[in-house]
């Protein structure tokens, strides 16, 4: 018989106990912020179908190319999610009786067949939050405020950057872009810190942009003043998405220095969000040293989604973040963060034959809502000792047949050395 050659799918991956403790803990601080914000829990189906999912208010055709699609035995055609956002607005579409404002979470696993690289896979998890029903950019506020609660608690340094589609959209108008090209040109934009200006003006060029609209677009991307709102304020008389994206960007402002992180908070005049999903405020979470270049997080504006959905056009006020839990562990393995040694155990309990009244002290322990491990390989007292030191498991009870005629256990503090003797009534 061939022997199989056992090995994961390329860009996925397995993790082991050591590492699943400190992405269930990152995932628990997430979830606890989510909760203190208000917002309440959701679960979406991974199986879509594939007409839902590649929609024109879904992520636009880079991300339905890296969509896996698949048919089940009615032939139906089916695709794996490959976000949470469509599926949230797919539920609000299904549901109109749900009491707006409506703000939800969740976290889940989504697939996407695209490059692999650091903190990026092809099977990973997002936590989501998203808030539909409110016009104000108080609601940009909150989840980019929420954002900054929950990476002060995981401790991770970051910067939020941000910009408005509206605004961008309609200086390209302005540049004469045609408007059937518009979208691609943002792409290559949210390139540029990536591959620098040559090769975003190459790009342009190789799009059939007119001479006169790619000089336009160099001097808007090399020109010093470009991060002021009043570079933008000529072109707000000419266009109107350029007015209404840089009146929102000042409300969304006013309220970032009424909570006093505006200097985490920076506007990127070039930052795009490829997705074509947004229509308006967008942004993206970075580390503050970079030590990761990609984002760790990211989200937006996306009215147009679900009134979509439904086919009616209704605009549904719609805005979104979503958190990579993939790429914030590697942040916290770059950056030495985490002690991945560390037990999550409370008392370890070693038996000397005494398995049954071993069992019975775990037993009590866990109904005091301790974390109990029992040794059941029947080591000896040096091994299991070893072992306790190895996972830093700082509380070790031992209990021989002795400890049983007495009514006791012995307890050992493996950090201080000190032992000490707990009264329990074994039954005889």
């Amino acid at each position: 018989m061939k022997k199989m050659d056992y090995q994961n799918v390329k860009g996925t991956q397995d993790y082991l106990p050591d590492a699943e403790v400190v992405r269930r803990e990152i995932r628990r601080t997430l979830e606890d912020v989510f909760i203190q914000y208000g917002c309440k829990p959701l679960e979406t189906p991974i199986l879509n179908y594939t007409e839902l999912l590649a929609s024109k208010y879904g992520g636009g055709a880079e991300i339905v190319e890296e969509m896996y699609t698949l048919t089940d035995r009615g032939e139906r055609e089916l695709a794996l999610r490959y976000d949470l956002t469509i599926p949230f607005a797919k539920v609000v579409a299904m549901n109109p009786s749900l009491k707006l404002p409506f703000k939800r979470y969740e976290i889940g696993k989504v697939f996407r067949d695209g490059p692999i690289k650091t903190g990026r896979f092809r099977e990973f998890t997002q936590c989501d939050v998203d808030i539909v029903g409110v016009e104000s950019q108080i609601a940009e506020a909150e989840l980019m405020m929420m954002a900054l609660d929950a990476f002060a608690k995981l401790k991770l340094d970051i910067t939020i950057k941000y910009n408005n589609r509206k605004l961008l959209t309609g200086i390209l108008e302005v540049f004469q872009t045609e408007k059937e090209k518009v979208n691609k040109v943002i792409l290559i934009l949210d390139k540029l810190e990536k591959v620098g200006l040559e090769a975003v003006t190459f790009e342009l060029t190789e799009q059939g942009l007119s001479t006169a609209t790619v000089s336009y677009i160099n001097q808007f991307l090399l020109d010093k003043k470009n991060t002021s709102y009043q570079y933008f304020e000529p072109f707000a008389n000419k266009n109107e998405l350029v007015k209404e994206g840089l009146a929102e960007l000042k409300e969304l402002e006013s309220y970032l220095e009424t909570l006093g992180v505006k200097a985490q908070c920076v506007f990127n005049p070039f930052l795009a969000r490829g997705l074509e999903i947004y229509t308006g405020t967008i942004y993206e979470i970075f580390l503050t040293d970079q030590t990761i270049k990609s984002s760790i997080g990211s989200g937006g504006r996306y009215d147009n989604a679900i009134g979509g959905l439904i086919g009616t056009n209704e605009n549904f006020s719609t805005v979104g973040i979503s958190f990579g839990l993939d790429v914030i562990y590697t942040a916290f393995n770059q950056l030495k963060e985490q002690k991945l040694n560390d037990s999550t155990i409370d008392f370890y309990v070693i038996p000397l034959n005494t398995l049954k009244e071993s069992l019975l002290v775990a037993k009590a322990l866990r109904e005091q809502g301790y974390k109990v491990e029992l040794e059941m390989g029947i080591k000896r007292l040096r091994k299991a000792l070893d072992k306790a030191n190895k996972e830093n498991i700082r509380n070790v009870i031992i209990i021989g047949e002795e400890e049983v005629r007495n009514n006791h256990y012995k307890m050992k503090d493996m950090q201080t050395g000190k032992e000490g003797i707990e009264t329990f009534f074994f039954d005889k």
